[in-house]
């Protein structure tokens, strides 16, 4: 796609686009937009296009209201559907700058750009690769989303039991058209479940790419009367949607995960990586499963990740080490779901395994057992614990966790924990459907 300014607006001009949507992400991850006319579009690309950011949760006071949005061309694309009056629209990614022209604070792409530069101070570039799950619901007859699967496939399955294939398809095709790399798509495990997987690229640009397809995954659902949903867990009893994602570091130009003389040919900056991770996960869960439901994904039975510990050769601990080598060597960390903002969802994972290769922290013996099966005696006795069991305490964790703090800074650590915590305080005050379906007619 376009790569200078001038590309973007001769391209702009050669596909009569005539609308151009200015994103960005909010503290808590829900992609935000500014239209603006093609005429305002070389303003724009100055970053001279002032909004008010107190209009959007967890940005600024009222009193301080007036920030800068300033697009980063190289996220510019067309969106291949037209809108109802057939007009074109391109996008651009933005960051968010003060009026004196510094990053935003609570700016989330600020805030990954800011653990990338700090790994490239150490040598080391990021690149990751998401797996985002979702499920595809049924409307009824006023339009509103239901619970009901439009389909009763399961893993792997095609039509006709596949009723999501047609929808599937046309997505993959619309991020195909947008310069995605897809390579895989799939029905996942429960009715309704699917999964598109695309080639993973630096931080900055997978994290885009995860807002961005969200967007073309909902949109196109629309089109088919359907209701696309990241919501972790949406019903009991079945298995919720996660984002397992890739990570690996590459310095010089080489993976420097890789070690063909190491055990298991993983490099001393891997282990290193994994420790880190491994302590810090506690303090990051709350970014990387941000809602009060993401924990009700996070228990035995489903093929969540619940514990802490990782291995080279099974699904249930926590980090997964694929058997590829050489170039392709990774990490797979197999907690965070699509709820998440991506951006401060790889900050965190990223200074977490920064950290561990900076400190040197060793992590423990892989586990290549199947941890559901052990005993809470077992897992004790070689030391493997649990991820927090709800919001609320994954909370706790990470107001105890100052390299996560640091990385997330005061306003946006601020602001997430205000909220959270109301969020979780007004779920843990409600009464529910199942307190009353034991308990009313009872006692």
């Amino acid at each position: 796609m376009a790569k200078t300014k001038e590309d973007i607006l001769k391209l702009v001009k050669e596909l009569n686009i005539k609308f151009i949507r200015l994103q960005f992400v909010d503290v808590f991850g829900i992609s935000k937009n500014v239209a603006i006319p093609v005429q305002q579009l070389e303003k724009a690309l100055a970053g001279e296009l002032m909004f008010d950011g107190s209009s959007i949760e967890g940005f600024v006071r009222i009193e301080e209201s007036d920030m800068y949005l300033r697009p980063d061309i190289n996220t510019f694309t067309v969106f291949p559907w037209q809108t109802q009056n057939g007009v074109a629209e391109g996008r651009l990614i933005c960051d968010i700058y003060n009026p004196d022209g510094t990053p935003f604070a609570g700016c989330p792409r600020n805030t990954l750009r800011r653990v990338i530069d700090k790994a490239a101070a150490l040598g080391y570039i990021m690149y990751a690769g998401p797996e985002a799950e979702f499920f595809l619901f049924q409307k009824d007859e006023a339009g509103r989303a239901t619970t009901i699967t439009n389909d009763r496939g399961s893993y792997f399955d095609l039509m006709p039991v596949d009723l999501g294939e047609a929808a599937r398809r046309d997505m993959v095709l619309t991020l195909q058209e947008m310069g995605f790399e897809i390579e895989a798509s799939h029905h996942e495990v429960a009715p309704g479940q699917h999964e598109i997987a695309f080639k993973y690229a630096d931080a900055l640009t997978t994290a885009d790419n995860i807002a961005t397809f969200k967007l073309v995954v909902r949109t196109i659902a629309m089109q088919h009367n359907l209701h696309a949903t990241f919501m972790p867990k949406p019903i009991y009893g079945i298995a919720g949607s996660g984002m397992h994602t890739h990570q690996s570091l590459f310095k010089n130009g080489q993976n420097a995960f890789y070690d063909p003389d190491a055990p298991s040919q993983l490099s001393d900056t891997a282990r290193y990586y994994i420790g880190g991770m491994l302590k810090h996960v506690k303090g990051f869960c709350a970014i990387t499963n941000p809602l009060v439901n993401s924990y009700k994904r996070l228990v035995p039975g489903y093929e969540a990740p619940v514990y802490i510990a990782w291995s080279e050769h099974n699904r249930s601990p926590l980090i997964r080490i694929p058997a590829r080598r050489g170039t392709g060597t990774r990490i797979e960390i197999r907690n965070p779901d699509p709820s998440c903002n991506p951006y401060l969802a790889l900050a965190v994972t990223l200074a977490a395994g920064l950290d561990g290769i900076i400190n040197k922290i060793e992590p423990p013996e892989p586990v290549d057992l199947n941890i559901y099966d052990m005993t809470k005696q077992e897992r004790k006795k070689i030391g493997i614990d649990c991820l927090p069991s709800d919001l609320g305490e994954a909370l706790h964790e990470l107001s105890q966790n100052e390299v996560i703090k640091e990385t997330l800074g005061e306003h946006i650590y601020s602001r997430f924990m205000e909220a959270k915590s109301i969020e979780w305080d007004r779920y843990r005050k409600q009464v529910h459907k199942w307190e009353l379906d034991n308990y009313l007619t009872i006692y």
